[in-house]
């Protein structure tokens, strides 16, 4: 196991690098710049900044010098936030996002796998066609359709939660960004789920233990445990999303989030701020796919064959 964790590392090392090149070339060639404003500087001046912040010198330049503080782990200074390094940003925004994105997650996983459980064992059933609806409602919703209506509904409404906001990550102000990042996952996972689990209960060695008359709930345990692996397989990506939080959840609750640092950023073409952004995301979503290998590997001893 050890061994397969080493591999994938190294495997993810050249996919990295390739993300942050593209993401380099991609921001350099987008139109404008990080010193372009609504009145333009004097020439000479703007020639001094591209100067002091290493703008003037050749593209493959730029992207070795990139490269060699990434190294070090300099993610470089922000151009529009002034005074302040993207590493100093994210120190700000990403514990906002974590804590939004972790309870999201387990919102998520909570309420997708407990009601696409129930109704794959109620198939057919009331509980079953209640569960399909829900989840296409939620799927169906946008978030920025979702989170107003909440806001209005709970917020203004019934004035049972603030309607945005962030005061030390107080309860009241994590429900409705919670709940509303959380639904539409909820809705896939609830969906994956009953296909998942209908498919393992009608498997010939689920029906040899009802033969042999074991309890339903060890068989359901024993369904359960296969019927998770596609859950547990699209954990890496979903997690990596939510714990880096949702631009627009961010943006309408008025979270201080690094998604939203990531929007002032690609619009004020603040090369580093954006590129720290996709370097971060990127190794989330290699490491939360690592962890849903592991954990795939667990549920299923098969799969250690063959890896």
């Amino acid at each position: 196991m050890i061994g397969y964790v080493l591999r994938r590392l190294l495997q993810a090392v050249p996919t990295l690098f390739v993300v942050v090149a593209l993401s380099f070339v991609l921001m350099r060639l987008a139109p404008g710049g990080p010193f372009d404003l609504e009145r333009p500087l004097a020439p000479a001046a703007m020639e001094n900044l591209r100067r002091v912040y290493g703008l003037d010198q050749p593209l493959i330049v730029q992207f070795g010098r990139y490269l060699a503080a990434l190294a070090r782990g300099d993610l470089g200074p922000s151009f529009s936030f002034r005074d302040l390094t993207v590493a100093d940003l994210f120190a700000r925004g990403l514990p906002v996002s974590m804590t939004l994105g972790g309870l999201a997650l387990v919102l998520a996983l909570v309420t997708g796998v407990g009601l696409g459980s129930l109704a794959a064992f109620r198939r057919g059933g009331w509980a079953d066609r209640l569960v399909g609806w829900l989840s296409a409602m939620s799927l169906a919703l946008p978030s920025f359709v979702v989170a107003p209506l909440l806001q209005i509904g709970f917020g203004l409404t019934l004035r049972w939660l603030p309607v945005g906001g962030w005061e030390d990550g107080a309860p009241a102000h994590l429900v409705l960004p919670v709940v509303t990042l959380a639904l539409p996952h909820a809705g896939a996972l609830a969906r994956l789920t009953r296909a998942s689990l209908a498919e393992a209960l009608l498997a010939p060695h689920i029906r040899t233990l009802r033969s042999l008359g074991l309890p339903p709930a060890r068989i359901a345990r024993h369904a359960l445990r296969g019927a998770l692996l596609p859950v547990v397989a699209i954990l890496g990506p979903l997690a990596a999303g939510l714990l880096t939080g949702s631009v627009v959840v961010e943006t309408i609750f008025g979270l201080p989030g690094i998604g939203r640092y990531f929007v002032e950023g690609a619009l004020n073409r603040d090369y580093t701020l954006v590129m720290g952004t996709v370097v971060l995301v990127a190794i989330l979503v290699v490491a939360f796919n690592l962890v849903a290998d592991l954990a795939s590997a667990w549920l299923d001893p098969r799969l250690r064959v063959l890896r």
